[in-house]
Formats: structure tokens, sequence, C-alpha cells
């Protein structure tokens, strides 16, 4: 594996002076190609923040922000508009699909945006990406006509619609019942060892944790343990 990401010394905090709030620290995180991490920490933690900062969607106040050779703080919001259109993908606990776009059409979303228009590549790109979540009979559903977890593997096939070399996920079965959320994780682990896309998927559940190969713990806007996966899925079932 080669290093694709490493933020050392990241702080961020809102407001100033008197009001000014110090929301993460001095973070430093580094990401393998192909790993699977685990973010994890109570909330207030700085969780979301953090994976708005590595997403590009927020600038640091401090420290450094690199991926894939690339120095995101200095970077201009051109140059990190083109980076995340190119480079990331983004799944939510929500999966915000867009309610009046089939599902063939929510996955093209990302590239038809960035190329300003949809072609046949894009369609056998999306087609393709439906058939390995297991949707090729739902392309041209829209969601409101799909349970809960057909909506999230269309979003986890729309993150995925540009290659991404990073998918940052924000609790993305935390709306889901166990058993759904158990399919989508074993589609994400699917994904992650056949493509080699990394993900760091931030999570307050242990049994989520223990299917990824690392976890970052934070506290108070500092990372405070960052170590492999002890706990095995099995054995998180009982937590």
């Amino acid at each position: 594996m080669s290093e694709i990401l490493t933020v050392k010394g990241l702080t961020k905090s809102f407001g100033a002076g008197e009001t000014e709030a110090k929301v993460l620290k001095g973070i430093d995180v580094t990401l393998e190609r192909g790993e699977m991490v685990a973010l994890l920490g109570p909330s207030g933690s700085g969780k979301s923040t953090l994976l708005t900062i590595l997403g590009t969607l927020m600038r640091a106040t401090g420290g450094q922000h690199e991926m894939l050779g690339i120095d995101l703080m200095q970077a201009s919001e051109f140059q990190r508009t083109e980076f995340r259109s190119r480079h990331l993908g983004f799944v939510f606990q929500f999966h915000h699909l867009l309610p009046d776009l089939t599902a063939m059409e929510n996955v093209m979303m990302p590239a038809a945006a960035a190329a300003g228009r949809e072609t046949r590549a894009m369609r056998g790109r999306a087609g393709e990406l439906l058939d390995a979540v297991g949707l090729s009979n739902r392309r041209d559903y829209k969601p409101m006509a799909m349970s809960g977890g057909q909506r999230q593997r269309v979003a986890v096939a729309r993150a995925l619609m540009n290659k991404p070399a990073l998918v940052l996920a924000d609790e993305p079965t935390g709306n889901l019942d166990r058993e759904t959320a158990d399919q989508v994780l074993a589609l994400i682990g699917t994904i992650n060892r056949s493509t080699q896309t990394s993900f760091i998927i931030s999570t307050h559940d242990e049994y989520v944790a223990a299917r990824c190969s690392r976890r970052i713990e934070l506290l108070d806007g500092r990372v405070v343990s960052a170590r492999a996966a002890q706990i095995r899925a099995e054995d998180a079932r009982q937590t």
C-alpha cells in the first residue's frame, strides 16, 4: 500500500476573540491506499468537522492537509473543487438522492454535473455500478419507490461514479436496521477489497468499527487513539 493522505497539526476554529471556538486542536492522520478506517468519538469530538475538511468542503484554520501529492491548504477554491470532483466520494447517513431522478440518473449525477451533460460512457459506468450493488432491476426506479437499504446502495454507487481514491462516509448505516446495515457494510467491504478504494467511515457504532481495518478515535478535537481494529465483527454483534 502507498500513503494517499497526510494530515499534520490540523486545526479548525470558528469565530474570533472571546467567541472563538477551537474544534480541532492539532490532528495528525495518515491513510494508506486501500485502507478502510473507522473514525470514532462522542458528539462534539470533531468528527464531522474533520470529515468535512478532508472532503475539501471546508478549509482548515492551520496545519498540513495533503492528498495524492496535492497541498490542499494552499490550493485555490477552484482547484479544491476540481480535486473533490475527481478524487473524492461521499456517502451520508441520509442518502441525499434527488427525488425526481431515477437510480441511474442519481448515480450518474457527479460525472454529469462535472461535464455539463450525460454521455453513453456515463450511463454504462452507472449501470455497472448499479449491477455491482445489486440493483440492476431498479435502474429506472425513483428513490420513493425503493427501500431505505436500496436508496443507501444507490448512494454508495453514486460515491464511486468518478472512481475516487477516497470515499468519506458519515454514519452511512445510522438510519438503517441491523440487517440492512449488514448488507451495506458488506457491500462497502467488498468494494474496498476489490477496487482498493480507501474509506473513512465516521460512526458511533462499535459494530461498524469492527468491520474496518483501523480505528481513529477523537476526543475534544484531538486524536486519542489510532490503532488496528481488534474487535471481530462476530464479537461486536453482542455489544
